[in-house]
């Protein structure tokens, strides 16, 4: 029995002392060239391998991250199971990022930074408390449910909207067209964290920001093509929107010339807002083989229908 790790050989170390020491009866390997295709069981990737029809006996694949929408048009045998990750550390790290995002937007820290490179020294003000913000995440799955949490303790009024009706402590939760509607035209910052689907591709577009009160803002760590930056950015040009800051975009990495590597309302990271931690992601995974060899679910199993909506 085989699990093929088909990620970088970093994180692959880490993986291989933890299989060696709480499972060792499942052979670790980082080299698909040096296993009998038909002893493997398991595969780990990010992106879906091209010869996956080699290996007869497969009965799950792991993504090594959050996101599955790269598996949208792949043909998986029925009896192959598609789990993605869930683990404590990505989900503390989309957290962290979001509050740093919501925070800086919330403080101004991107106007100061473009005052700064012009060497200007001036206070905005009045500066609005937390209590005068409203912020709204759209997407209340794990993530967007922890992300709002842990916003709560900074006093911001929060809002939330999903494809499904939801109900979360702390927050007016919204579902549908006419509530996302409804929650755009009273939200000050903007967190995206939704999967790409074929409904949220391209979601962030000029009738959504229009939609949004002027001067609001946007965090965007769902997935790059949920945003059309045009949009985004003659939305921040002509003022109706006030700042973003912006973990995914379309390409990645943009092409050099792009505006948004330049806006002086923009802050764009690289697509860091989680990164899977190989020791937790180990045990994470570690534990979820224990489930399916005893016959349960393991945590993150992906639905066929959820992953065609991708």
């Amino acid at each position: 029995m085989v699990f093929l790790f088909l990620c970088d050989a970093e994180r692959g170390a880490v993986f291989a002392r933890a299989f060696a020491e709480h499972l060792p009866d499942v052979r670790f390997s980082m080299d698909a060239g040096s296993v009998d295709p038909g002893e493997v069981r398991y595969i780990m990737t990010w992106k879906p391998p091209e010869d996956l029809a080699r290996y007869p006996n497969l009965e799950a694949v792991f993504c090594i991250g959050a996101g599955v929408d790269q598996f949208a048009n792949v043909s998986l045998p029925s009896r192959v199971k598609l789990i993605r990750m869930v683990d404590d550390g990505i989900t503390r790290m989309v957290v962290e990022y979001v509050v740093m995002a919501v925070l800086s937007l919330h403080r101004n820290l991107h106007v100061y930074i473009h005052q700064q490179r012009q060497r200007a020294w001036r206070e905005i003000n009045p500066q609005p408390q937390p209590a005068d913000r409203r912020v709204s995440v759209l997407g209340l799955g794990v993530l967007g449910a922890a992300a709002a949490a842990k916003l709560q303790g900074f006093g911001f009024k929060l809002s939330g909207w999903s494809r499904t009706k939801r109900a979360l402590d702390g927050m007016v939760c919204f579902s549908g067209a006419d509530g996302l509607r409804d929650m755009l035209a009273a939200t000050d910052i903007l967190v995206c964290l939704l999967p790409l689907t074929p409904e949220t591709t391209g979601i962030l577009n000029a009738e959504l920001f229009s939609t949004l009160p002027e001067g609001a803002s946007l965090v965007h760590a769902g997935r790059g093509r949920q945003l059309i930056s045009d949009a985004l950015i003659t939305a921040l040009d002509r003022g109706h929107l006030s700042g973003a800051f912006l973990d995914v975009v379309d390409p990645e990495p943009l092409p050099p010339a792009h505006p948004l590597w330049t806006h002086p309302k923009v802050v764009l990271t690289p697509h860091i807002a989680a990164i899977t931690q190989p020791g937790s992601a180990a045990m994470t995974t570690i534990e979820n083989l224990k489930l399916l060899k005893a016959g349960r679910d393991p945590v993150g199993l992906v639905g066929r229908a959820d992953l065609h909506r991708h």
